[in-house]
């Protein structure tokens, strides 16, 4: 409604000045021009609050944002309650299962870390999966899952420990450290962004800058964004010596400047997100 009023002032205006004396058509033109230096202000201000502008690309986010042909897969199952030993039992002869029948094969599916929600989700399991070569790998993975009789009697016999189960496949960010093994009694947190369409590239952007912050204790476990399951989702995880640790880390980075700006920028991007402490199954690579 204002910028309506303002474009029929401008109208208005400009009418006078074409029908008026040379004094006159002067101060016409100053009252026009502040009009239009006002509307300008406006739509700048409002531009700023209200859009952001999404550039054209010629290449996928996957393309732009990873550089490894490496594809994650991140499994949750959530357990009923009172199955956990027997579940972590059978996951762990699963994994033991699954290094065995793939050792002679040209692919090789490496578990990177396996955990239990210990704050957030209780009664679930987290499982880190890497496979290299991309989904050529996780093609000829799946069809040695299928096929092979005692790796389908372990899942079988799992399923009646679940009482839901999902899984996504994920593609690392270019600029995390590279995911690797950990050492003993460390806790973990995966802090899960769920992003609004169409921000992916400026999310990036923003935490190539930000990682820096975070490299004091070398907390950066790994950074993925979703390729397949639900999309727009970011799952970063990340490794400490003790809770208290952790709040000392983010406490830390507040203390740098820059973040306050990574964080402004980031949040706004955000429509859902959601964290998770969790404590490495005895079968992890990550302790």
């Amino acid at each position: 409604r204002q910028a309506r009023s303002i474009m029929a002032t401008k109208t208005m205006l400009l009418r006078k000045v074409a029908l008026s004396s040379p004094t006159a058509q002067h101060f016409l033109l100053v009252r026009y021009l502040s009009a239009t230096g006002c509307m300008a202000q406006r739509d700048s201000w409002l531009n700023k609050l209200l859009v952001r502008k999404i550039e054209p690309t010629k290449e996928s986010h996957s393309r732009m944002l990873s550089d490894k042909e490496t594809i994650f897969e991140l499994q949750t199952h959530n357990l009923k309650p009172g199955n956990g030993s027997a579940y972590l039992k059978n996951y762990e002869e699963y994994v033991k299962g699954v290094a065995d029948k793939f050792a002679d094969q040209s692919v090789h599916p490496e578990l990177q870390g396996s955990w239990t929600v210990a704050v957030g989700d209780q009664d679930q399991c987290v499982h880190l999966w890497k496979y290299a070569g991309g989904y050529g790998a996780i093609d000829a993975a799946n069809k040695l899952y299928a096929s092979d009789p005692d790796l389908s009697k372990l899942i079988q016999d799992r399923n009646p420990y679940l009482r839901q189960r999902s899984n996504q496949f994920l593609l690392p960010f270019s600029f995390w450290p590279p995911v690797s093994p950990r050492e003993g009694g460390n806790i973990y947190e995966i802090r899960s962004y769920f992003l609004k369409p169409g921000t992916m590239i400026e999310w990036g952007n923003n935490w190539s800058r930000a990682i820096h912050f975070r490299q004091a204790n070398n907390e950066a476990f790994g950074g993925f964004f979703s390729q397949v399951g639900r999309l727009y989702n970011v799952h970063h995880i990340w490794c400490y010596s003790s809770l208290e640790a952790r709040k000392e880390a983010r406490e830390n980075a507040w203390r740098d400047p820059g973040w306050d700006e990574v964080v402004a920028y980031t949040v706004p991007l955000i429509s859902e997100m959601h964290a998770r402490i969790l404590v490495p199954n005895s079968i992890s690579p990550a302790q």
